[in-house]
C-alpha cells in the first residue's frame, strides 16, 4: 500500500512537471503577474480606502510597478554614460588581453596564430549565419515585448478580480474545508509579500554595501557594477557570481592590478556573509522556510522548466507550496521534509 502510494506521488509530480514544461509560455507570465499582485495587493487596498474604484487601484498598481522599473533604468542609463566613456580604452586592453593569451598559447601548447585564426573561421563556419543569429535575437525582443504585455494585463485583471478568484476558490474545496482554504490563500499571500518586499529591501542594502566596496577599492564606474550585482541578486545563487565575474572581467578589461581584482573578490565574499547571516534572516525572514536542499533541488528544477524565470519563482513557489502541505493533514510529512529545522 505504502509503495503504491509513493508511485501516485511519483506519477503525479511528473505530470505536473510535464503540464509546467508544455503550458511554460502561458504559465510563466501568468505566475509572474500572480507573485507581484500579492506584491501590490495592500498597495490596491490601501487606494481604495481612500475612495478609489478597483479599477483604478489596479491600474495605479500597474503604474507603480513601471515607475519603479524605469527609474532603474534610468539610473542604470545614466551610469552607463560613465562606463560608456571607458569602452574605447577597456576595448584596447581587453585586444592586448587577448593578443597576451594567443601569444601564451603559442608559446605554451604550440599552435600558432594563423592556426588559431583557421580554428576561430571554423567554429563560425560551422554556428549559425548572421541572418539566423539575427532572426533568433528579433525573436527573443519579441517575445520579451509580448511577455511584458501579457505580465501586465495578467497583474491588471488579478488585482481588479482577486475578491472574486478567492470567493471562487473557496467554493471548489469540499464543504467545511472553507476556513482551511481561506488561511491557505492568505498565508501564501504574506508569504509571497514577505519575500518579495524583503528581497526589494535587501538589493538596496545590496547596492549601498557594493558601491562602497567597490568605491574602496578603486573600480571605475563603480556604482553602475554595485546596482548590476544587486539587481542580479534577484536570480539566487546565479546572480551574485554572474555579476561578480562581470566587475572581474570589466576591471580586468580596465588595466586593474591584481590588488583591485582581490579587492572585488574580497568585497564579494564580505557582502555574501553579511547577505547570508545578517540579511536574509533579518530583511527576507524566515516565511518562506525551506531548507538548503530543496531550496536548491527548486532552483534547478526551476531552471529546467521555465530558465532564468523558474529559478525567480521557484522558492516563493515552493513557499507557498509548502504552506499547502502544512494545511493538508495527510501531505504534511512532505511540509516538514521541504521544510526548515
Amino acid at each position: 500500500m505504502k509503495l503504491q502510494r509513493l508511485v501516485n506521488v511519483f506519477l503525479l509530480f511528473t505530470l505536473v512537471v510535464g503540464i509546467l514544461f508544455i503550458a511554460r509560455e502561458l504559465l510563466i507570465p501568468l505566475a509572474l503577474a500572480g507573485i507581484l499582485s500579492m506584491l501590490f495587493v495592500p498597495f490596491s487596498d490601501w487606494c481604495e480606502r481612500k475612495g478609489m474604484k478597483r479599477g483604478f487601484s489596479a491600474f495605479l498598481s500597474v503604474l507603480a510597478l513601471y515607475l519603479f522599473v524605469g527609474l532603474i533604468f534610468l539610473f542604470l542609463s545614466w551610469q552607463l554614460k560613465d562606463f560608456a566613456s571607458q569602452m574605447d580604452d577597456m576595448q584596447n586592453k581587453l585586444l592586448g588581453f587577448i593578443e597576451q593569451i594567443r601569444n601564451w598559447i603559442n608559446n605554451t601548447v604550440g599552435i600558432t596564430h594563423e592556426q588559431q585564426k583557421e580554428v576561430l573561421k571554423q567554429s563560425q563556419s560551422s554556428g549559425s549565419g548572421g541572418a539566423s543569429m539575427l532572426f533568433g535575437f528579433a525573436a527573443g525582443v519579441t517575445g520579451v515585448l509580448i511577455n511584458t504585455v501579457l505580465v501586465t494585463v495578467y497583474l491588471f485583471l488579478l488585482l481588479f478580480y482577486r475578491s472574486h478568484l478567492k470567493k471562487s476558490l473557496i467554493k471548489m474545496v469540499p464543504q467545511g474545508t472553507e476556513g482551511n482554504a481561506g488561511a491557505i490563500v492568505k498565508e501564501s499571500v504574506q508569504v509571497s509579500r514577505q519575500y518579495l518586499g524583503g528581497m526589494a529591501m535587501m538589493i538596496g542594502m545590496l547596492w549601498v554595501m557594493y558601491g562602497i566596496g567597490f568605491s574602496i577599492v578603486g573600480v571605475k564606474s563603480a556604482i553602475f557594477f554595485a546596482v548590476l550585482c544587486g539587481l542580479l541578486e534577484i536570480v539566487p545563487f546565479v546572480g551574485n557570481l554572474t555579476g561578480t565575474a562581470v566587475t572581474l572581467l570589466a576591471v580586468t578589461a580596465q588595466g586593474g592590478d591584481s590588488k583591485m581584482i582581490i579587492g572585488v573578490v574580497v568585497t564579494y565574499l564580505v557582502v555574501q556573509f553579511i547577505q547570508t547571516y545578517v540579511l536574509e534572516p533579518m530583511v527576507v525572514g524566515k516565511q518562506v522556510n525551506i531548507n538548503p536542499l530543496f531550496t536548491i533541488i527548486a532552483i534547478v528544477v526551476g531552471e529546467m522548466i521555465w530558465g532564468i524565470a523558474g529559478m525567480i519563482l521557484a522558492i516563493p513557489i515552493l513557499g507557498m507550496v509548502k504552506i499547502f502541505f502544512d494545511h493538508i493533514p495527510s501531505l504534511k510529512p512532505y511540509g516538514f521534509l521541504i521544510g526548515g529545522d
